[in-house]
């Protein structure tokens, strides 16, 4: 059973382990959130701001971040810092985690965007989630709100 966790204080056990994979896979996105942690500079503590771990079989398995999209015209969200390791893939971690923070977003705001750069499986998983591709902003892809 995937377990979510709001990540507020400290990044959660594990987090080194989620590092290493996603640096072995080369990629960023965990280091950019490792080193805006220690700064201080990116703690997704603001109103609207949410940091969520997913673990299975208590392991940190995947996290995910939901900021505010300062880009945008309207008010918006933007997921971030989203990984999943490699050993936990398959087994529903992504869907469950990119499910909490787009209900979170959307019970905000009617715009949710975000960067699917990081991977070739990235662009798939989000239009997957009910993404659309738009290049309008600093992002890949975006999920408004239906109406309805």
């Amino acid at each position: 059973m995937i377990q979510l966790i709001r990540i507020i204080d400290d990044l959660p056990d594990g987090f080194d382990a989620l590092l290493a994979d996603a640096a072995s896979e080369g990629v960023r996105n965990m280091a950019l959130l490792a080193q805006g942690w220690a700064d201080r500079c990116q703690r997704f503590d603001r109103d609207g701001e949410a940091l969520l771990g997913a673990l299975l079989a208590g392991e940190l398995a995947g996290i995910g971040g939901l900021s505010v999209e300062t880009a945008a015209a309207e008010p918006a969200r933007r997921v971030r810092r989203f990984y999943v390791r490699p050993a936990f893939r398959r087994q529903g971690v992504a869907r469950t985690l990119a499910s909490a923070l787009v209900q979170e977003a959307l019970d905000q705001v009617d715009l949710l965007t975000c960067n699917a750069a990081a991977s070739p499986a990235a662009a798939p998983f989000w239009e997957a989630q009910g993404f659309s591709p738009d290049a309008s902003g600093p992002w890949t892809h975006v999920l408004r709100r239906s109406l309805g």
